[in-house]
């Protein structure tokens, strides 16, 4: 894969040229054990990296390998160890045990300490959620206080930003709808009668494009609050070094990166359902014409998620086994953005297109043109391919830092794309149904469809003959 220039416009992690002066060297080999190749930092001990961390009076981290750290470092630390292993070393360092402060001394380190802070709360605000985490940041920020009253004004500050943060990350979860389980087989039983007892997706909106921006808005609300360290929380492993436990002894971190794949799923039985249920073959065919509209408005706007969700209802075989529905379709559009979301080659069409939404964005003078949603799937398993594809620690035990700068590099690109705010208007009744419409099971699906065109062979007779006795009762 290509790389994409990163750029981070709200926090800007990464500067748009690569990384910055502080991790290139001129010369190969070690400084305070790390061990550089052509001028970037490749691999180091564990301990040697937590002391890059460390802000002295004139030495700060780049905001690179701050993200990366702090993003890669959860494989073989918990964050609340970490965090008091930085404020051990800084309080030995600065002697802030002495009794009396060498205070021109601290007004110099004071802010930087401050700044590594804050940066730590507002990229992986999650971290804190723990109350030993705030322990040590207040214990930091009381230590140094006595040589600057600003130092309570910034920690106050931060804490307040902080709680607000997570006030809206917790109350954001909560305000998501939640989604409906798949309970609605008995509807089957209505395709009969008249269809007032469900509402379907046209008589919410009929409108393709208005669909696609609601789409939209369902994901960037849903991708704001996934952490980039549920990234690599998803893939913790016991450490070769300590092998007691794993990081995470308690459940993964991982429920907002779930919720996420439970959405895509929902997607994917909506659609099938919505073409399933009507008993008229020419209005299935309008509600299939009417989803390849919205798939191809998805695809216009950047969000490739609801895309690709779209395409693969569309692609269950309850759907593409209704020949004489299909017949009645203007197919070439689908077959279009099937060729978009092809999987050959390692989904080859999909990443060019992909590049062309993320350079899009780079440039991008208006929020449309900045949105870009990512096939989330795919994405989830590119970083299991490179976390399973090289090894954390290198054989002499260090850490293998070259691996973490990509896995840095494809989850900074993600945290760019979810803060991109969402321009179109919001309509929550379209929104509401999304979330809460009825969907068949995969049993539901198959008895709708045979419902609507009777089996082919004896295999579908059987099946349709089952379904029909254990969700209808009827034999």
């Amino acid at each position: 894969q290509e790389g994409m220039p990163q750029t981070l416009s709200s926090t800007s992690m990464f500067t748009p040229c690569g990384f910055s002066p502080h991790l290139h060297t001129s010369k190969e080999g070690e400084q305070g054990g790390l061990i550089f190749q052509d001028g970037n930092l490749t691999s180091a001990s564990l301990d040697a990296l937590i002391q890059h961390l460390i802000p002295t009076t004139d030495y700060y981290p780049e905001k690179a390998y701050i993200f990366t750290f702090l993003l890669s470092s959860r494989l073989f630390i918990e964050p609340h160890e970490l965090l008091s292993r930085v404020c051990h070393k800084c309080i030995e360092q600065q002697r802030l045990d002495d009794p009396v402060l060498d205070k021109a001394r601290i007004r110099k380190f004071g802010p930087k300490i401050l700044q590594l802070l804050t940066e730590w709360t507002e990229t992986f605000p999650y971290d804190f959620q723990e109350e030993r985490m705030i322990g040590h940041l207040k214990d930091m920020i009381h230590r140094i206080a006595p040589c600057d009253e600003a130092y309570w004004k910034k920690m106050n500050q931060l804490l307040q930003t902080l709680n607000q943060k997570l006030a809206t990350l917790s109350h954001g979860q909560e305000g998501i709808v939640k989604i409906s389980a798949a309970v609605s087989d008995k509807l089957v039983a209505f395709k009969t009668k008249p269809p007032s007892i469900q509402r379907e997706i046209l008589s919410v909106c009929s409108d393709p494009y208005t669909l696609a921006q609601q789409l939209t808005h369902v994901e960037l609300e849903r991708l704001s609050h996934i952490g980039p360290e549920e990234f690599v929380q998803a893939f913790v492993h016991k450490d070769p070094l300590d092998g007691t436990k794993t990081c995470f002894s308690e459940q993964k971190k991982t429920s907002n990166l779930e919720a996420y794949v439970k959405w895509f799923n929902r997607l994917c039985y909506l659609v099938a359902t919505e073409i399933c249920m009507p008993a008229k073959k020419k209005q299935r065919a309008q509600v299939i014409e009417f989803f390849i509209d919205v798939a191809r408005e998805c695809f216009n706007i950047g969000n490739f998620n609801s895309l690709m969700a779209i395409i693969s209802g569309m692609n269950m075989s309850p759907v593409s086994r209704l020949k004489k529905t299909w017949s009645k379709v203007k197919t070439a559009k689908f077959f279009i953005l099937e060729h978009q979301m092809d999987p050959t080659g390692n989904f080859y069409n999909y990443r060019t297109a992909l590049r062309g939404a993320a350079h899009r964005s780079l440039t991008a003078h208006s929020n449309r043109e900045k949105i870009v949603i990512p096939f989330f799937s795919l994405l989830i398993k590119d970083i299991y391919f490179l976390n399973e594809g090289c090894a954390n620690r290198l054989p002499n035990g260090h850490v293998n830092f070259e691996k973490f700068l990509e896995l840095a590099k494809q989850v900074g690109e993600f945290i760019t794309w979810k803060q991109v705010e969402c321009p179109f208007e919001q309509d929550p009744n379209i929104i509401h149904y999304l979330h809460t419409a009825p969907i068949f099971t995969e049993d539901g699906l198959y008895l709708a469809s045979y419902e609507s065109e009777s089996p082919e062979n004896q295999t579908e007779k059987d099946r349709w003959k089952s379904l029909r006795s254990t969700i209808l009762g009827k034999t």
